[in-house]
C-alpha cells in the first residue's frame, strides 16, 4: 500500500470541507501550487523532504486555506477561536446525542413504554441536547475570546497535526476482515444448532431457538453468502460506490429487521436458555437481554449503512 505524503494529507485535510463541485479543480489547483513551491526551494539547495514540510507550514492549517479559496468567513465567535469551536462541536454533537438517545431509548424500553412513547421521548431528549451542547460550548469560547484565554492548544499548526488518510475500506485486508468475520459467524451458528452451549451438569443447549432452522437459518446464510460477494465486489471496483453502499444497506436491513421482529415476539432466543442457566431469574435476565441485543442489532446496521455510504462518498 502506497503511503500518503504530507502533501497528500495536506490536500485531503483541505479539501474535507469543499463541496464536490469545486474539488478536482482547487484540489490539482493547490498541489500544483505546492509542487512549485518545493521545486523553487529544493533549487536553492534546501533538501525536498524539509522544502516539503517547511511550504506547508507557511501554509497554515489547511481548514483555514479551504476556507480562503471559498471566501468563506470563519466566525461566530470570533475568528480566532473559530476552528476550535467548530471542531469541538461537530465532536460533541457526534457523540453526546447518540449515547442520550440510546440511554432513553434502552431505559424507556426495559420500563415497557410503548414504541410511540419511546420515539417521543428520544426525539425530546436528542433535540434538547443538541441544543444544549452547541449553547454551553460557545458560551465557553465566547468567554475565553472576551477574557483573553488561550484555547486549549495554542501552539501554531505544524504538518505534523495532519490526519491519516481515512481508510477507503477496499483494500485486500478489508476483503480478508469481512469474509473470515462471515465464515466465523456462519460456525458460531452450526455451532450453535449442532453442538450448543454448556448449561450445567453436563448438558448444553442451543442459545437460538430451534425453531429457526431450517429456513430462517437458511435465509440468513443466504444473505452472509452475498455479504461474502458485496465485499469481493468492494475489492474488485478497488473503491465503495453509491450502488455499492445501497447494496450493504439492502443486506443490512435483510439482517437486521427479521431480527428485531424475531425478538419482539420472542423466537430468536431460545426461550429455555437463560431459565436453564440463571434459575429463577432466568426469565428477567433473558427479556433484558433481548431488549439490549435488539439495540446492538438496529444500532450495528445504521453505523455500518452509514459507514459504507460515507466511505463512497470519500471514493469520489
Amino acid at each position: 500500500m502506497t503511503t500518503a505524503t504530507l502533501t497528500d494529507r495536506y490536500i485531503d485535510a483541505a479539501m474535507r470541507s469543499v463541496p464536490d463541485k469545486q474539488r478536482a479543480d482547487l484540489s490539482a489547483e493547490l498541489r500544483a501550487s505546492i509542487a512549485d513551491q518545493i521545486d523553487a526551494r529544493v533549487d536553492a539547495g534546501e533538501p525536498a523532504e524539509t522544502a516539503e514540510r517547511d511550504v506547508l507550514s507557511e501554509l497554515g492549517d489547511p481548514d483555514k486555506l479551504a476556507a480562503g479559496y471559498l471566501e468563506r468567513p470563519l466566525w461566530l465567535v470570533g475568528p480566532r477561536y473559530y476552528l476550535d469551536w467548530w471542531r469541538l462541536l461537530k465532536l460533541l454533537w457526534a457523540i453526546v446525542p447518540v449515547c442520550a438517545a440510546f440511554g432513553v431509548a434502552l431505559a424507556q424500553t426495559l420500563a415497557g413504554a410503548s414504541f410511540g412513547e419511546i420515539l417521543g421521548s428520544v426525539v425530546s431528549v436528542v433535540l434538547a441536547v443538541v441544543v444544549h451542547v452547541a449553547f454551553w460550548v460557545t458560551l465557553v469560547f465566547v468567554i475565553l475570546e472576551r477574557t483573553g484565554h488561550e484555547t486549549m492548544d495554542p501552539s501554531p499548526w505544524t504538518p505534523d497535526r495532519l490526519p491519516e488518510p481515512k481508510a477507503s475500506g477496499a483494500t485486500f485486508g478489508d476483503m480478508v476482515a469481512s469474509l473470515v468475520f462471515l465464515v466465523i459467524a456462519a460456525g458460531a451458528v452450526l455451532w450453535d444448532h449442532f453442538v450448543g452451549w454448556p448449561v450445567g451438569g453436563g448438558e448444553t443447549m442451543s442459545f437460538l431457538a430451534p425453531g429457526l432452522w431450517p429456513w430462517w437459518i437458511t435465509g440468513l446464510f443466504v444473505v452472509m453468502a452475498l455479504e461474502a460477494v458485496l465485499a469481493v465486489a468492494v475489492f474488485a471496483r478497488g473503491r465503495w460506490t453509491t450502488g455499492l453502499a445501497v447494496a450493504n444497506l439492502v443486506l443490512d436491513a435483510a439482517v437486521a429487521l427479521p431480527a428485531l421482529w424475531l425478538l419482539s415476539n420472542g423466537l430468536l432466543v431460545n426461550t429455555d436458555f437463560f431459565p436453564t442457566v440463571i434459575p429463577g431469574d432466568g426469565a428477567e435476565v433473558g427479556g433484558i437481554l433481548s431488549v439490549i441485543l435488539g439495540f446492538v442489532f438496529a444500532g450495528v446496521a445504521v453505523w455500518d449503512s452509514i459507514d459504507g455510504f460515507l466511505k463512497a462518498r470519500r471514493a469520489r
